[in-house]
């Protein structure tokens, strides 16, 4: 990106240099086309930043920062701006009635982790080493040509397998999500029953073919097992409302050039 092109935000008198705009877009996702939108999300995001920061500053706040992990703490700018919030926004508590209307919306969103009954053939190889990557798939790409489509078929072809699992004829049993990595999940999520991935998947282990043998939807959750959940969630929104709502206010008495506080 040509920094060159783009100008420095001021914000009340103080100046955010383009250099750190184009430092920050990286952080922020566009298409490969169009720079121009990371550059103007980078902005507002640091023109809200020093709106905080001068808003904290004149209420005379001092900053006390949080042990965010082991070692880990925040910035002083960062105490500064949750300081801020905690003092500058009231979110009054969620009701009951409020929680029970947002479930009775809908219930069934509400459910368990499905379970998904599952058989694969690993073919191995280091996904970074081009020609073994090649190999590995060209073999998985012979292995699936030779299938029959059931399981009986599968559990045959996959004594070739990589995988320990060749040893039950590449069954891995029961998995739920977050079970595996996400692009063999992926894959799996996209079959039907008794259905085979028509192509073979990539993952960092190498090349798989998978097969999903049976599927068990997750259950419907009683109210009182998700009230916590739903509760969290409409805080975190009537939170997001406020906060936008004060970056508003603080805006409006502002003097910003070279971004705009209008979401993008």
């Amino acid at each position: 990106m040509n920094v060159a092109l783009f100008p420095d935000v001021v914000v009340n008198g103080e100046t955010i240099p383009s250099a750190a705009i184009a430092a920050e877009a990286q952080n922020h996702s566009a298409p490969k086309d169009k720079p121009g939108i990371a550059w103007r999300k980078a902005a507002q995001a640091l023109a809200i930043r020093a709106l905080l920061l001068q808003e904290a500053k004149r209420r005379g706040l001092t900053p006390d920062p949080l042990e965010l992990a082991p070692g880990r703490f925040e910035t002083d700018d960062e105490a500064l701006i949750r300081a801020l919030l905690d003092e500058a926004l009231v979110i009054a508590p969620v009701s009951e009635g409020a929680v029970r209307a947002e479930w009775e919306k809908d219930p069934a969103r509400y459910r368990s982790a499905p379970l998904w009954d599952v058989s694969h053939i690993l073919c191995a190889c280091d996904p970074r080493d081009e020609a073994e990557c090649a190999a590995a798939k060209a073999r998985a790409v012979a292995l699936l040509a030779r299938l029959d489509g059931d399981a009986k078929g599968f559990a045959a072809a996959a004594r070739e397998s990589d995988c320990g699992s060749k040893a039950s004829g590449g069954h891995l049993g029961q998995l739920g999500p977050g079970d595996t990595v996400p692009e063999f999940e992926a894959a799996l999520r996209s079959l039907t029953e008794g259905a085979v991935t028509p192509a073979p998947v990539l993952s960092r282990h190498g090349w798989h073919i998978i097969r999903l043998n049976a599927t068990a939807p997750g259950q419907v959750l009683p109210y009182g097992t998700v009230r916590p959940k739903i509760a969290q969630a409409l805080e975190k929104a009537a939170w997001a409302r406020a906060s936008r709502a004060f970056v508003e206010s603080l805006g409006q008495g502002a003097q910003i050039s070279g971004a705009s506080l209008t979401p993008i």
